[in-house]
């Protein structure tokens, strides 16, 4: 059975589907971050958008508007890169789930293709679970679909780096600027490091800054919309299998219909 965006529903058909206990995911991809010269700054909005389309073709999910904004202090040296503060964040993620979970959702998944948005959703995935005994569910990209490495040449890059690149050459190749991927990109940030710490990227050189002129870091030069497409089918299956086993129930053949939206076929 297939899924539908929650934003293509009427609301009679969104409560049938929340009453019929159907998982909601949200999807969270910045719509303006910068990526480099040759990303444009809603490359996590367009891949996070993609694979949730990807995914309720597969499993009956009901999937809520893309989050376009979050907590993205790393950027901000960069012209359009927008960021909220992570009491923000986690307030605005907190107070989605909320409204849903009034409306009935008691199964709810972030599909989240940052990383300094992966700690403010652990917090606000608790304070949805102490409040209203719900438990969240995170998926973080860039810990999925890891065992499709082993096509990409550099697959430490970090950010706008050849692994990101080739998956939006697979699913917004027009989006691309892949001549401009090579133009003295950043080192990466921390690859292999025991200890972690904070960072900020900078076009010109600046204290406690990597500095990175593009605004990538990693070469991504080597990227190909083939390698990209087996990158998204490694990522996709994962999803799959783990919404899968986190609640087998919903996808049960006992599981609601579908609603069409707009009562189409």
């Amino acid at each position: 059975m297939r899924g539908a965006w929650l934003e293509e529903l009427t609301w009679d058909e969104a409560k049938d589907a929340l009453d019929g206990g159907w998982p909601v995911l949200f999807p969270v991809g910045a719509a303006a971050k910068e990526h480099g010269l040759h990303l444009p700054l809603a490359t996590d909005y367009l891949i996070a958008r993609d694979l949730a389309e990807r995914l309720l073709e597969r499993l009956p999910i009901l999937v809520a508007p893309v989050i376009g904004f979050g907590h993205y202090p790393a950027f901000l040296s960069y012209a359009g890169s927008q960021s909220l503060s992570a009491a923000t964040f986690i307030a605005l993620i907190v107070e989605l789930a909320e409204g849903l979970i009034a409306q009935g959702a008691r199964r709810i998944a972030y599909l989240n293709t940052g990383v300094s948005t992966e700690a403010p959703l652990q917090i606000a995935a608790r304070q949805v679970f102490d409040r209203h005994g719900v438990r969240p569910a995170i998926a973080d990209l860039r810990r999925l679909g890891r065992n499709a490495d082993h096509v990409l040449a550099r697959p430490g890059g970090g950010h706008a780096d050849e692994r990101e690149t080739a998956i939006m050459l697979a699913i917004a190749p027009e989006r691309v600027r892949l001549a401009r991927a090579a133009l003295r990109p950043g080192a990466a940030d921390e690859a292999g490091q025991v200890l972690r710490q904070p960072v900020r990227l900078s076009p010109v050189a600046a204290d406690g800054c990597l500095t990175s002129e593009s605004g990538a870091t990693g070469d991504a030069s080597a990227a190909s919309a083939e390698k990209g497409h087996i990158v998204l089918a490694s990522i996709l299956e994962e999803l799959e299998e783990g919404l899968r086993s986190l609640w087998p129930d919903a996808f049960s053949a006992r599981a609601a219909p579908v609603p069409s939206p707009s009562g189409t076929a």
